[in-house]
């Protein structure tokens, strides 16, 4: 069945319900994305024909035609009452309610999910299953920072020349080891007993509680001396902490680091190559979005409604 145009705005309100991937650019805040998306939906409905233009009414005009003779006719006349220079814009950005599914720091880029209107139902639910989210993290070895990230003073420099990508790999890899074990502390279970080993053959488990970050994967992808990019696969995770692990990895190769660039390329199932890119935060990329997203959540039904302990991702 081919596709038609819907030019009626008040049917296209009704069925902007779901979730939305977008692609949040470097050095933007959240609020600031979500202002821009809300303003490009409304300012594009209200420019739909039937918001823009009051209806045309007829009205009876009776006129002189002799002292026995009046005419009367009936002439169009525009209801400026309606108009939107006396009532204002139709749809308005508090109309809509839009709310992240897990935030994302002003230095991070990557996959941003929103919840609109009836999709805050499905947002919810999405982050009490809290699914992983995998990062690509950018150091630079080196240099220290106050808060890690690169807009801050410069507080340390350091030789780095002694790194060598494969001494980083097998410190990460131990680093990746240590979080599996603290996975099973999380989630109250001894590591000596029979439970413990029977969950660990199911194998990755999420934890009991969401305040406490755990990493079950981080590699080395990239090393271009002092560049090193990390791939990180975490829940509960923030960008104060990636940079901070960033910065402990520095301290455990005898030198210091700080954090360049944080990205992240999925979360749960949505991921970077699905994301809406800036030049269409508009209605039609809004609609087209959410659809592929709709997709998405019929094919994985988990990511609203976990039955099990393990990790399905």
């Amino acid at each position: 069945m081919a596709l038609q145009k819907v030019r009626d705005a008040s049917l296209v309100f009704r069925n902007l319900n779901g979730i939305l991937n977008v692609y949040k650019p470097a050095g933007m805040k959240i609020k600031h994305v979500r202002a821009a998306i809300l303003h490009n939906i409304c300012e594009d409905l209200n420019a739909l024909k039937a918001n823009n233009e009051p209806e045309a009414h007829q009205i009876p005009l009776l006129e002189p035609g002799g002292a026995a003779d009046p005419l009367l006719r009936k002439v169009n006349s525009l209801n400026l009452a309606e108009h939107v220079l006396s009532t204002g814009p139709r749809y308005q950005m508090e109309d809509i309610r839009c709310a992240t599914v897990a935030s994302l720091g002003i230095h991070t880029s990557g996959v941003l999910l929103f919840g609109i209107n009836k999709g805050l139902k499905q947002s919810m639910r999405i982050q009490r299953n809290r699914p992983i989210r995998a990062y690509h993290v950018t150091g630079q070895l080196g240099k220290a920072t106050e808060t890690h990230l690169p807009d801050s003073h410069t507080t340390l420099k350091a030789n780095y020349r002694h790194v060598h990508p494969d001494r980083l790999s097998a410190l990460v890899s131990s680093l990746q080891a240590s979080h599996q074990r603290k996975m099973f502390e999380l989630c109250g279970v001894d590591m000596q007993s029979q439970a413990a080993y029977e969950i660990a053959c199911k194998g990755l488990i999420r934890p009991a509680n969401n305040s406490q970050p755990i990493i079950y994967g981080i590699k080395l992808i990239d090393f271009q001396k002092p560049h090193f990019t990390l791939e990180i696969h975490a829940i509960n995770e923030s960008e104060s902490y990636l940079a901070t692990l960033v910065h402990e990895i520095g301290i455990e190769l005898r030198t210091v680091a700080h954090c360049t660039a944080l990205r992240c390329i999925r979360h749960g199932k949505f991921s970077v190559e699905g994301a809406l890119l800036r030049h269409a935060w508009n209605l039609p990329g809004v609609v087209r979005n959410m659809r592929e997203q709709k997709d998405i959540l019929e094919a994985n039904p988990y990511l609203l409604k976990q039955d099990r302990i393990e990790l399905r991702n």
